[in-house]
């Protein structure tokens, strides 16, 4: 394969006496390793699924909306979904390790040019995805200050200062960052878990029924719907491939992760689902959910555990948001970083930082357009008239989705491109079942992907016929045209660079191989 080993000695060359490579240069162009064992990894993956808000906000959401009872056997389904595509995906890390994962994946099976398109789809997508909830975060921390300080801020102003606390803790070392997501994480999850056996403990007039799990509650309309909204709550587990240079035994810690947090992510969700269920009763969930809306857990918490366990839910349902923010924050950069160094942005964003080994420039493009994005609904906002909560709600409800859509598609596409990658290999006989399941999750995402599309105007609360339904999506669209088109002009008109999609650090240790 050609690699541009010209470019490379010309950069190191003023560095390094005598035109040798020079080791800092080295370091800036890779991620510093050891920096993740299994428990940081995970957690790191973990915080990005945001439990409280999933079961706070996603849970009552899908059951008021779509009026779907047996959300708790939704989970077990796409828990299955996914643990069929982490077969593929899992296998794939053992074999490529790059921080622009699924475009990398997927440049591996299906070409540089088809990577070029899906690193584009990633960092649009992750970026929406964390951009987004910058709305929800200062809409809920605005209603706390007003709450119990009696201090009235614009929802912007904490939302703001949220972002720039996740730029700077995103130039921080990893394991730091794990730390503190980690002990944001646990919390969390220890509350989620107090509320579920309180629940179990003093169930509603029908007792601890488990309708919720009859496939007969998975039937109408909002099924399809439900399911969108049910597999973004899951989003974060695929992020771990994405941390793999920052691991000392990638091929390990990686696939080891990915199924502990799609297990885990699936059997938690379902469970605290199934006590939302319990806590009402089956047949008063749908509208006990659309009368509380996202008040639902608060409002079964405070007559089961008191107020003061409720305020505390409160403020944890902030602080896990602010860990979800930190997450996606440092997937973003590190997309960013992976796209710098292989010539799909410009060249200063595949340099780390000295200090702390950590990709500090798209750290500070993720801050940027968070910045800008919360201005610009600022902006929005500052109106006489209209609904004020309206702008916060569409930057949550917009972005979240456009996300989730962009990343629904880049599973669906590397799921492809593990079938492809392996029978490339001449492999099919050894990888058979993990390729059998890795088209089966294909299929799956594939079908998610097109109920997504088409229940868009229902997923963002638009009206019928509304020109959101189709330009939100659009934005994916664009992304993977966008990206597509680069491809098309490096292969044409930079061989050498298009040939390093995919390669990551191994391209980067191919030109020291070539200029020593």
């Amino acid at each position: 394969m050609t690699t541009d080993s010209s470019s490379t000695k010309t950069s190191t060359s003023a560095s390094a006496p005598g035109g040798g490579i020079s080791t800092f240069k080295g370091r800036e162009r890779a991620l510093r390793a050891d920096r993740l064992g299994t428990g940081g990894l995970l957690l790191s993956v973990l915080a990005a699924t945001a439990p409280l808000m999933v079961v706070a906000g996603v849970m009552p959401t899908t059951f008021a909306v779509m009026g779907i009872v047996g959300q708790p056997l939704l989970f077990v389904v796409l828990g299955v979904v996914l643990i069929l595509f982490s077969v593929g995906y899992a296998e794939m890390s053992r074999h490529v390790h790059n921080a622009g994962a699924f475009y990398a994946y997927i440049s591996r099976g299906l070409g540089g040019t088809a990577g070029a398109g899906a690193a584009l789809v990633a960092l649009v997508a992750y970026n929406a995805l964390q951009v987004g909830i910058y709305g929800i975060f200062g809409f809920e921390v605005s209603g706390l200050l007003a709450t119990y300080a009696e201090i009235e801020v614009a929802w912007w102003i904490p939302a703001l200062a949220a972002a720039l606390a996740v730029g700077l803790l995103g130039w921080l070392k990893i394991d730091v960052n794990a730390r503190v997501l980690g002990v944001l994480l646990v919390i969390e999850v220890l509350l989620v878990v107090v509320f579920d056996v309180a629940a179990l403990a003093d169930p509603g007039t029908e007792g601890l029924s488990l309708h919720a799990f009859n496939p007969d509650t998975l039937t109408g309309a909002g099924v399809g719907t439900a399911l969108c909204f049910c597999i973004a709550a899951f989003l974060g587990f695929e992020q771990a491939p994405v941390y793999a240079e920052e691991t000392s035994r990638p091929h390990v810690l990686v696939p080891r992760v990915m199924f502990l947090a799609v297990g885990g992510v699936a059997v938690f969700f379902a469970l605290s689902s199934w006590a939302l269920t319990v806590a009402t009763g089956p047949s008063a969930i749908v509208g006990t959910a659309q009368k509380q809306s996202a008040g639902l857990l608060f409002f079964l918490t405070e007559s089961r555990l008191g107020a003061t366990f409720t305020d505390v839910l409160h403020v944890l349902f902030v602080t896990g948001m602010f860990a979800a923010l930190l997450s996606f924050h440092n997937v973003v950069a590190r997309y960013a970083f992976a796209m710098g160094r292989e010539g799909l942005l410009p060249a200063a964003f595949g340099r780390t930082s000295g200090s702390s080994g950590a990709p500090g420039t798209g750290s500070l493009l993720q801050t940027s357009v968070a910045v800008v994005v919360v201005v610009a609904f600022a902006i929005a906002d500052d109106k006489p008239s209209g609904d004020p909560t309206a702008p916060v709600l569409h930057l949550f409800t917009w972005f979240g989705n456009v996300g989730a859509l962009g990343v629904i598609v880049l599973m669906a596409a590397a799921s492809l491109s593990v079938v492809v990658f392996f029978v490339r290999r001449g492999a099919v006989r050894a990888q058979a079942w993990r390729l059998v399941t890795s088209a089966l999750a294909c299929l799956a995402l594939l079908v998610i992907a097109g109920y997504t599309v088409k229940d868009f105007e229902v997923l963002v609360g638009a009206g019928p016929g509304s020109a959101l339904s189709w330009a939100l999506p659009g934005i994916i669209g664009l992304a993977l045209a966008a990206g597509l088109v680069l491809g098309l002009v490096l292969r044409a008109r930079a061989p050498e660079k298009h040939a390093r999609i995919g390669l990551g650090n191994e391209a980067f240790q191919l030109d020291k191989a070539a200029s020593s």
